[in-house]
């Protein structure tokens, strides 16, 4: 019986909502490509429901910058339990998903274990700490880009990097981006639908979720006629965010559904990531935020970017195409006047939704799952 032939192991990690989302739709990929394949690895409930075997349900841990600090015993323990693992069980490929703080972990122990690493979604070395590429390149034996322009950047660099796409927009057709297309010569901001979309990480929701709020009531008290819809990451979430509402503040509710409420709302607030790239493929014009610790920022973080724009739809067009507030700190007063502002500019809002629908059509033309399901099984032995 030929290696092919036979059962053959792939350790997945993944420890955020968006990453266990991608590892499960990789996972269906990879079991169309006719192997005997069995999947196992640290993840959550998405990538237990396309059939992987959870040692760990580690999705919801994730942290960013300062607030890791509060996990690091966590992490240090789940390291430790994956590298005696792999040591032990030896399987045919391990592929880390996003998370570079962590996964770099996970694939130096795969490495000292002989085990072939795939990298699904390059870490943002190009806007921030560039020298951790000598890291990359010792752990790395492929590397899957989300954005057109990192292949280059890490091939140049001697990370074998390929674009695949983005797993985002896999279902999004032609004839999505034409329908997103709109016609504000009607639109009254009175009547303005607006989407508010904290992010997945319990960190970012925390830092972000009482501002956005706020800026909430203050357009409402502007448009009393204002419907707003909050999209959480599940249900654990919305319980979290509808516990900490404000006073005055109202919202619907829907999960897990960023392009899908995006597409039918006028204006959206945003917290940086990915899902910025979703509302874009809505033709929804928006505002990014994100926050982080001032003191930290000053002393180190503002001297580690290394790019003009700090969101991805910014950094893609190459220019401020809408407006980002990043770090975000303590008045919510910019962030109402420029929401305000942009409504009342028809014109404004559309132009952007037709820049936000030209941005991401390149995006649009691969399939990540696929692509990266034969760059997996091209590494099987």
């Amino acid at each position: 019986m030929t290696d092919r032939n036979r059962k053959q192991t792939i350790f997945i990690s993944a420890a955020e909502p968006s990453a266990d989302r991608h590892c499960a739709g990789l996972i269906r990929a990879l079991r169309q490509t006719k192997r005997d394949l069995e999947f196992v690895g640290i993840g959550g409930p998405k990538m237990a429901e396309a059939g992987c075997a959870l040692i760990e349900n580690n999705v919801g841990q994730a942290a960013m910058t300062y607030n890791a600090f509060a996990h690091v015993s966590h992490y240090y323990r789940l390291i430790k339990q994956v590298a005696k693992f792999l040591a032990a069980n030896k399987p045919n490929l391990v592929i880390v998903c996003d998370s570079p703080a962590f996964n770099f972990h996970i694939a130096k122990a795969a490495k000292k274990s002989g085990i072939k690493t795939l990298f699904y979604v390059a870490p943002q070395l190009w806007a921030w700490a560039p020298w951790r590429i000598r890291k990359l390149r010792k752990y790395c034996d492929k590397l899957c880009c989300l954005l057109p322009f990192e292949q280059d950047w890490f091939t140049s660099r001697g990370v074998p990097a390929e674009f695949v796409g983005n797993p985002l927009l896999d279902g999004l057709t032609q004839l999505d981006l034409t329908r997103a297309k709109r016609d504000y010569r009607g639109f009254n901001p009175a009547n303005v639908k607006i989407a508010i979309v904290p992010g997945s990480r319990p960190a970012e929701v925390g830092t972000l979720w009482r501002p956005m709020q706020q800026i909430a009531i203050a357009l409402r008290k502007k448009y009393p006629n204002a419907v707003f819809t909050t999209v959480a990451v599940d249900e654990a979430t919305r319980g979290a965010l509808d516990s900490t509402r404000l006073m005055g503040f109202r919202t619907d509710y829907s999960i897990d559904s960023v392009y899908q409420t995006t597409r039918s709302s006028d204006f959206a607030l945003v917290a940086s990531g990915s899902a910025t790239l979703q509302v874009a493929s809505a033709g929804c014009p928006m505002a990014i935020m994100y926050q982080t610790n001032p003191i930290l920022w000053h002393l180190f973080g503002r001297w580690l970017v290394t790019t003009k724009y700090l969101s991805l739809v910014n950094i893609l067009a190459g220019k401020e195409l809408v407006p980002e507030f990043m770090p975000y700190f303590r008045s919510t007063a910019p962030i109402i006047e420029t929401a305000h502002n942009l409504l009342e500019d028809k014109t404004r809002l559309a132009q952007t939704n037709s820049d936000l629908l030209a941005l991401v059509q390149p995006l649009a033309t691969k399939k990540a799952g696929n692509q990266v399901a034969q760059i997996a099984a091209s590494m099987l032995p």
